[in-house]
Order: structure tokens, then C-alpha cells, then sequence
């Protein structure tokens, strides 16, 4: 042998003088060289228990008696909320599910293999127990990702597989989206009962819950606090069987921030905006455009807020319920608006009802502190009686000295003395040229007078219907700006209300539970 390895590496120096070598093999690579023997402890293990537990069978428990309880410890580190599906009412999780147990059929001696006191082999080759979650709400077949199961020379058996679950998890919205859910994950063996397996929650402390050490904050969602309980529950199937099963509880708080944004700020503002309605003028026509405006920019967030919630929810979320009362208002603000502008172009087809004036006008005016109107509606009232008290010149006539005076009362144009007047009452057919021309005057001061009485008697009636005109048009500015009042009273109340109840109310609730 030694014979042949020196002729091989005489072979070899003498290729590398004839020709250069891309690199040179050295001697001690055959020197090192060992035919193969199964010398690594770990496969020779790994080897002998698998076959030995294939003799014997891995799909029973690895148990003594069929009678015996097999513990099984069972935990959850949580890595990931990857996401709360409000519409499907579905929680997925990234976990990394943890997996404790005694298998007296996977034990070995470490001396007699190399002191090797833990391998680690496929989970299929060995027995695992049928540990599933309950409130499953995934359309794939497995949830786990394969991962090796840890042996230890005792028997003890780790199995830690990486899986994504997706499980019901009943939403409330109700204070949507400053809302707090909570959501639970419960697992179980499927098929054995107490009896066979019983199932413990790997952590001594029970009311831990999670294991957070490995968690990545999530963007929506902030872990208020987390707990596992374990349950004994004897189902309609199988009342002779207690079923064990741990219930993971996760208490979770939306982060606001861009609900903010998107949600409450334009609501606010869109609320704020409708104020705006009752201080344009009546007769401008963008009175109703922006009414009309509001209504669809609320009814565009109602439907951005439907598509975040539930389409069956037990319960509407309270800034739903506050985007529909602030539509109600816009709608009410639009027929006020109607109502008012009508007001306004009433003219003086009828007065306005002294009750009306009494309240409206000498009342409600005063305590809005519109007085530059209630001045003008003052001056109109002033002049109106000015207008009235002047005296008409069908109430001027002539007496027998030729002088004008006033009376109170209107006497008969047949009955009006005149400057001598006795000339035609004589039946005299001899007129002179005086009492001609006194005949011309009086027709003339006639048709003065009936001209003057038809002009002042057109001016009254035309101040008296711009008076009536514009009290119409006084109460419809003092009946808008009351309106504007008891809209901002309204708004108020309704934000005041809503936010601190979803707020403060929401924790109160948190806390009792």
C-alpha cells in the first residue's frame, strides 16, 4: 500500500515539472485519508432510536398502560400581530408554538454515545400530540411550519414549530376607533380527554400568558395585556370525558392616529363648517349648494367608516351614529334654510303677526344682539307715523277770507266755501271775469289736491309694504341666527357627549371587565 502511494506521488511531481500545475495536491491528503466507519456517535443515536421506535410503532402515546396520563406542557411566544380583520372578525397571529413532553421510548444511555445527551430528529418520525386551536378560522390545512423535535437522554422531548394562526375573535366596535378588543386562542387536544393527556400550560406563572420577549410592535395595534387560563369542560359529545383545553386571552388598543386624520378631524370640521349655513344671507343662492355640500362629504365618510367596520355588527360605532345625527342636522339646516328664505320673500302679502313681532322681533332680537336691525325696523316704525300724522290737502280748503285752513274732518267739494262764493249761487247768467277766474283756480286747486291726495296716499301704502316687507325679512334673519344658536348648542352637546363617552366611557368599561 505504501508502495503504490509513493508511486502516485512521484507521478504527480513529475506532471508539474512537464507541465504547470493550476495547484498541487499534497501527500498528507492521502496520508489523512481513512477508510469510512461509523465512528460519528450522533447518527449512530439518531439511527438506533429511530428504529427502535418504528418496531414498536409511533402512533400510539408512549405510555406503559393505556391507562396512564401522559403531561403535556404547552405554550405560546407571540412574535407578531400581523392582523385584526374587523369584517371577517379574524385575528392572525405569528407564534412560535412551544411543545413539552416525556417519551420513555426516546431515552438513551450518553455513555454509550459519546456523552451525547441531546439530538434532535424529524417531528414525523416520532409521536406528537394532536394539539389544535380551537376557534380555527383559516382556509389552509396547517397553520405549522415543519421543525425538528429536540430529544433529550432522559426522554424528554421539545417540539418549538414556527406557525401563523388565524382564529375567530368576536369584534366590538362600538368605540370604534378608540376601541379595546379582546380576542382568545384556544387550544386543545382534539381527540384525548383529560384522561389521556393532560394538558399544562408550559410557564409556571399561568396568568403570563404570551411570552413577549421576541414580540415586534405592531403599527394598529398596542398589547394592553395578555393571560391563559386553563379549562376542564365536559362537551355534549363525550360527557363522561373531561376535555383540557388552555385559553389564551390578548386585550388589545387601537392606536388612533390615523383614524384622526381620516375620520374625526374632517368630521369636526365638516360640523363646523355647517354653522356657516345660518350666517350666509338668505337671499344668496350658495345658502343651499353648501348644505347640499356638507351632506355628501358626510355621507363619503360614512362610507369610509363602513368599509373599517363589520357589515353585521350587534352594534354601530358611536362616531357612525354621530356622522348620521350630523346628517340629520344638515338635512333639518337645509328645510330651516327653506323656511327662512321664504321668511325673507314673503313681502307684504299679509302683515306679520303681532305675537310674532312680540317674540321675534322686541324679544329675540334684542338677546342676539342684533340692534343695528332692530334700529332700522325702529326708523321704519317712526317714519310710517310721521307719514300718518301729516294731514292730507283733501283736508285744506278755502274759508270766505280767501285764507287756507285744516280741518279734521273732510268736507264735501259741494260744501267748501270759496272766495265769493255768493256769485254762484246767485243764478246770476251775467258771470264777470272775476268769478270766472275764480271758477278756473278752483278747478285747478281740484285737480292739485286730487293729485296731491293720490301721490301721498301711493307713498304711504308704498312706505306702509316696505315696513311689512322688511319685518318679514328681519324675522327671517332673527329666526336664522337662532337657529345658528341652537345648531352650535347641539353640536356642542353631540361632540361633548360622544368623544367623552367613547374616551372615558370605553376605560370605565375596560376596567370593570
Amino acid at each position: 500500500m505504501s508502495t503504490i502511494r509513493g508511486t502516485l506521488v512521484l507521478l504527480l511531481h513529475a506532471h508539474c515539472l512537464i507541465t504547470p500545475c493550476k495547484g498541487i495536491v499534497s501527500s498528507d491528503l492521502f496520508a489523512n485519508s481513512t477508510p469510512f466507519k461509523e465512528t460519528c456517535h450522533e447518527k449512530r443515536l439518531i439511527r438506533t432510536l429511530l428504529s427502535e421506535y418504528e418496531s414498536r410503532g409511533r402512533l400510539g402515546r408512549p405510555i406503559d398502560q393505556e391507562n396512564n396520563t401522559l403531561d403535556v406542557f404547552f405554550g405560546l411566544t407571540l412574535i407578531q400581530i400581523l392582523d385584526l380583520d374587523e369584517r371577517n372578525q379574524v385575528l392572525a397571529t405569528n407564534v412560535w408554538a412551544s411543545y413539552a413532553w416525556h417519551d420513555r421510548y426516546l431515552s438513551w444511555d450518553p455513555e454509550l454515545f459519546g456523552n451525547i445527551s441531546k439530538v434532535r430528529v424529524p417531528a414525523s418520525a416520532v409521536w406528537i400530540p394532536d394539539i389544535k386551536l380551537y376557534n380555527y378560522a383559516d382556509e389552509r390545512l396547517e397553520e405549522r411550519r415543519d421543525a425538528s423535535v429536540v430529544l433529550q437522554h432522559d426522554g424528554g422531548v421539545q417540539w418549538l414549530p414556527q406557525a401563523i394562526y388565524k382564529s375567530s375573535c368576536s369584534v366590538n366596535i362600538q368605540y370604534f376607533p378608540f376601541d379595546m378588543q379582546v380576542c382568545k386562542m384556544k387550544f386543545g387536544s382534539w381527540t384525548y380527554d383529560g384522561s389521556k393527556i393532560n394538558l399544562s400550560l408550559l410557564h409556571a406563572d399561568i396568568a403570563a400568558g404570551f411570552d413577549l420577549t421576541e414580540y415586534i410592535e405592531n403599527n394598529e395595534w398596542t398589547i394592553v395585556s395578555s393571560a391563559a387560563k386553563r379549562n376542564v369542560i365536559k362537551y355534549a359529545c363525550c360527557p363522561g370525558e373531561p376535555f383540557i383545553d388552555i385559553t389564551f386571552e390578548l386585550q388589545m388598543r387601537r392606536q388612533p392616529a390615523f383614524y384622526n386624520y381620516i375620520l374625526i378631524l374632517p368630521c369636526i370640521l365638516l360640523s363646523s363648517l355647517t354653522l356657516v349655513l345660518f350666517w350666509l344671507p338668505p337671499e344668496t343662492p350658495a345658502k343651499m349648494q353648501l348644505g347640499m355640500n356638507i351632506f355628501v362629504a358626510f355621507f363619503v365618510l360614512l362610507l369610509l367608516l363602513a368599509e373599517s367596520t363589520p357589515p353585521a355588527s350587534s352594534s354601530i360605532p358611536l362616531i357612525g351614529a354621530y356622522y348620521c345625527l350630523n346628517m340629520i342636522l344638515i338635512t333639518l339646516s337645509a328645510f330651516l334654510s327653506v323656511f327662512v328664505v321664504n321668511l325673507y320673500f314673503h313681502g307684504a302679502r299679509s302683515e306679520v303677526p303681532w305675537i310674532v313681532k312680540k317674540i321675534v322681533i322686541d324679544l329675540m332680537a334684542r338677546v342676539f344682539c342684533m340692534r343695528s336691525h332692530v334700529r332700522e325696523f325702529s326708523d321704519i316704525r317712526s317714519r310710517d307715523k310721521t307719514y300718518t300724522d301729516l294731514p292730507l290737502l283733501s283736508d285744506i280748503h278755502f274759508n270766505n277770507s280767501t285764507e287756507m285752513t285744516h280741518t279734521n274732518e273732510v268736507a264735501p267739494v259741494e260744501d267748501r266755501p270759496f272766495p265769493n262764493s255768493k256769485a254762484f249761487t246767485t243764478g246770476s247768467t251775467d258771470l264777470t271775469e272775476e268769478s270766472r277766474w275764480l271758477a278756473v283756480v278752483k278747478r285747478d286747486i281740484r285737480e292739485i289736491r286730487d293729485h296731491c291726495s293720490y301721490m301721498m296716499g301711493k307713498q304711504v301704502k308704498t312706505e306702509r309694504s316696505d315696513k311689512i316687507t322688511k319685518n318679514w325679512r328681519l324675522v327671517a334673519i332673527v329666526l336664522d341666527r337662532f337657529f345658528f344658536f341652537i345648531y352650535l348648542i347641539i353640536m356642542v352637546v353631540s361632540v361633548t357627549t360622544v368623544f367623552d363617552f367613547v374616551i372615558f366611557g370605553k376605560d370605565g368599561n375596560s376596567s370593570s371587565d
